[in-house]
């Protein structure tokens, strides 16, 4: 039964088409039971596969050879190199391909293909976005463009057991509440998450510029949450947290439960170490937010977005009187205004801080200092952030001016 529960769970969590046909949930059931062996417990992953003539062929390689691959410079048949830019374009596409790029693909990892007959037909019926997901879950992919929050508790080893179980579930809480608020509003968030210990990696499973704005929401909403938890508290089981936000790529990956993938996935990357970098020269209450410029698709067949920090948050500033009506703490929200901070020069001229600090490893790193403005219907407004007045303790080596204002700069605190 564990293999069908887990197919279940995928059907009903993954795909947004129909539920499939009974004979086509069976196929995909033995396909599963094919691929779990094929996996070995982890020993391989599956880099891609395609279909024809009744047959499905997968590549599957050693967990290993993938980091082998990106390190070694050999010249194929071509005179090309397993460059990392090569593995990373594989790793980052799509997991099915047409036939012939398959064989290169194989040619390129020096594998046979595994061959499974099967005949799934064709169209919707045949599940092929069903096996995309199933195949994902016994590799790796490398995705780009993707916003990740993390939340640290402040001085988290500093409490006991005890209260560290506390501020977890405390945390817990504040996103699932942050996340049904969101809902309210037809604000769609698939997110996931993972724990750091002290804290939550949180990200959309969509990829575009909206489902990251979303995010930026969610993140808004929790730290609503857990200001007024602190405030409400008579001892230290609501953590005091501090924030990062930003955007870029990373490895997400199924590690081994028992003898089954996870239905969840862990991500490690760049995205991850940046952030895990800035959250570590936060000071307490600071929301940062990273220095970005992506393209990312909008989840269309029309060209990717090109957009900066600056642009996401002058994007998602417009969009806050969706959160209008929102609950916190039993009050409504009347106004939110959300910016990056900066010195007013003349007039209404606000232009931005960019700050440039120095990690652990000596890598300089630069990063913007946010602000919300939560002002609710009958209750005292919430102020999340820290002023620009008071960062006269964050480690920074330079401050550069951005000769650009955000959008919503009034009422800046």
């Amino acid at each position: 039964m564990k293999r069908a529960s887990w197919l279940n769970l995928l059907v009903n969590s993954e795909s947004g088409a129909p539920s499939p046909s009974a004979k086509v949930r069976e196929l995909l059931s033995r396909l599963d039971e094919e691929l779990f062996e094929l996996w070995n417990l982890g020993e391989n992953v599956l880099l891609a596969w395609t279909f024809g003539d009744h047959e499905l062929r997968f590549l599957k390689v050693r967990h290993y050879t993938i980091a082998e691959a990106i390190h070694r410079v050999a010249d194929d048949e071509n005179g090309r190199g397993h460059t990392p830019g090569l593995v990373n374009e594989v790793l980052a596409g799509p997991k099915y391909v047409p036939a012939v790029a398959f064989q290169q693909l194989c040619r390129l990892f020096r594998s046979e293909p595994h061959v499974i007959r099967m005949d799934l037909g064709t169209g919707a019926e045949a599940g092929v976005e069903l096996i995309e997901h199933l195949v994902r879950r016994y590799g790796v992919s490398l995705v780009r463009g993707r916003a990740v929050v993390l939340l640290d508790a402040v001085q988290f080893s500093l409490a006991s057991p005890l209260e560290q179980v506390a501020m977890l579930n405390s945390l817990a809480y504040s996103v699932n509440s942050a996340y049904r608020q969101l809902l309210s509003k037809d604000i769609q968030v698939n997110f996931a998450r993972t724990t750091t210990g002290d804290g939550f990696y949180i990200w959309n499973r969509a990829r575009t510029v909206d489902a990251n704005v979303a995010l930026y929401k969610l993140m808004m909403m929790i730290l609503a949450d857990n200001a007024i938890a602190q405030r409400k508290a008579r001892g230290a089981w609501v953590p005091k947290l501090r924030a990062a936000f930003h955007v870029g790529e990373h490895y997400e990956f199924y590690q081994v439960e028992a003898l089954n993938p996870t239905t969840f996935s862990y991500i490690v990357g760049q995205v991850t170490i940046d952030l895990s970098r800035m959250i570590a020269k936060a000071l307490p209450g600071q929301i940062l937010l990273g220095d970005f410029g992506i393209e990312v698709g909008d989840g269309t067949v029309g060209p990717a977005v090109r957009y900066d920090t600056l642009d996401f948050v002058e994007k998602t500033a417009v969009s806050l009187d969706q959160l209008h009506g929102l609950e916190v703490a039993g009050d409504r929200i009347g106004q939110i205004r959300c910016y990056l901070t900066g010195q007013r020069v003349s007039g209404e001229r606000y232009p931005v801080n960019r700050y440039h600090i120095r990690d652990k490893h000596g890598t300089e790193r630069t990063v913007y200092n946010a602000k919300i403005n939560i002002h609710r219907e009958n209750a005292e407004p919430i102020f999340l952030g820290v002023r620009s007045e008071e960062l006269a303790d964050f480690p920074t080596e330079w401050i550069e001016i951005m000769d650009r204002a955000p959008v919503a700069a009034a009422g800046q605190a």
